[in-house]
C-alpha cells in the first residue's frame, strides 16, 4: 500500500518539478569569461571606469553577484566597468537597477547616469539619485593573464 501511495505522490509531482527546476537550455554552461579591457587595471587613476562587453563568440553573460531590483544575484548582464575607487578596484554589472537600462559613464561628474528614468550612481556603485532604490550589481571577477584582460564569472548562452 505504501509503495503504490508513493508512486502515485511522485507521478503527480513529477511534471510539477519540472516546471520549478528546469534544466538549463541545450549548451549553456557557466565558466569564467575572459575580457579584454584595453588598459592594464594598474595603471587605472582614481576616478576612472572602463567600458566592456560580454564576449559574444560564444554568445555570453556576465552573472550578477549581489545587488537588488533588477539587478537580483544570478540575473545576467551584457556588459560592465571596470572602476578604480577611492584605491579599490570593483566590477560593476552595466545593468540600472530600477529598470535594467544600460548606464553610461557621466565622466565629468564622475557618475553612471541611467538615461531612462534619471537614476545616478556613485562610482562604486552606490545610489546618488533615484528612482533606483538598489545599487549597481558587483560582478565576480579576478584578474587575467594579461595585464590588460580580467575573467568575470559568467556563462554561455549556447546561442
Amino acid at each position: 500500500m505504501a509503495s503504490l501511495l508513493t508512486a502515485t505522490v511522485v507521478t503527480g509531482l513529477a511534471p510539477i518539478l519540472v516546471f520549478l527546476w528546469p534544466a538549463p537550455p541545450k549548451g549553456q554552461k557557466k565558466s569564467s569569461l575572459t575580457v579584454s579591457i584595453g588598459k592594464s587595471i594598474d595603471s587605472l587613476a582614481d576616478g576612472d571606469a572602463i567600458k566592456f562587453d560580454a564576449p559574444t563568440s560564444p554568445n555570453s553573460a556576465f552573472i550578477m553577484a549581489d545587488g537588488g531590483g533588477d539587478n537580483a544575484p544570478g540575473e545576467l548582464a551584457f556588459g560592465g566597468f571596470v572602476v578604480k575607487n577611492a584605491g579599490n578596484v570593483d566590477v560593476l554589472a552595466i545593468n540600472c537597477s530600477h529598470l535594467g537600462c544600460s548606464v553610461a559613464l557621466n565622466t565629468d561628474a564622475k557618475t553612471f547616469d541611467c538615461p531612462c528614468h534619471g537614476s545616478r550612481f556613485h562610482l562604486d556603485g552606490t545610489v546618488l539619485h533615484g528612482p533606483a532604490a538598489y545599487p549597481l550589481s558587483h560582478l565576480k571577477w579576478t584578474k587575467g593573464s594579461d595585464p590588460a584582460t580580467i575573467s568575470v564569472d559568467g556563462i554561455e548562452l549556447g546561442f
